[in-house]
């Protein structure tokens, strides 16, 4: 190996050593939360078109709705005006549901999503959307569900 390469070597193993260096000493040592954007990305998002969740008001639904609490045997169906770009509708309830919609991008497909209470009790469902859309809910066995259309 010539001395130009050497040199080529240990100057790009200094970059090297300095990039990761400046890495870890501007970081806040702080832990993150997924659903949570802070910093760079959180500025991004804003600049990006404000909220990347559906406005609960923007959802009319098939069956009975207080505020953004929805009551239903069976199954409901719900209508979401065009978000105006790719947004998530988030549902939430303390019981098992399922949710049928179209895939967002001119996909010819329907998507089905199974939610399940986690450890703290609640069912959460996620559904892309970036068009009017028609999502249908639906809790097993028939019996009584409610499910909240949330903002985050």
């Amino acid at each position: 190996m010539s001395g130009r390469q050497k040199l080529v070597l240990v100057t790009l193993a200094v970059l090297l050593v300095a990039s990761f260096a400046l890495a870890v000493g501007v970081g806040g040592g702080e832990r993150g939360r997924a659903g949570e954007p802070s910093g760079v990305v959180g500025r991004l998002s804003g600049l990006a078109g404000g909220s990347s969740t559906v406005d609960p008001a923007t959802v009319r639904a098939g069956c009975d709705r207080t505020a953004d609490v929805l009551s239903f045997v069976g199954g409901c169906e719900l209508r979401v005006a065009d978000p105006g770009g790719l947004r998530t509708l988030v549902l939430r309830s303390g019981r098992a549901f399922t949710v049928t919609a179209p895939a967002p991008r001119d996909a010819d497909l329907t998507v089905r999503a199974d939610a399940e209470p986690g450890d703290d009790g609640e069912a959460v469902a996620r559904i892309a959307v970036d068009d009017a859309a028609v999502v249908l809910l639906r809790c097993p066995g028939g019996v009584a569900c409610t499910v909240t259309i949330a903002a985050t």
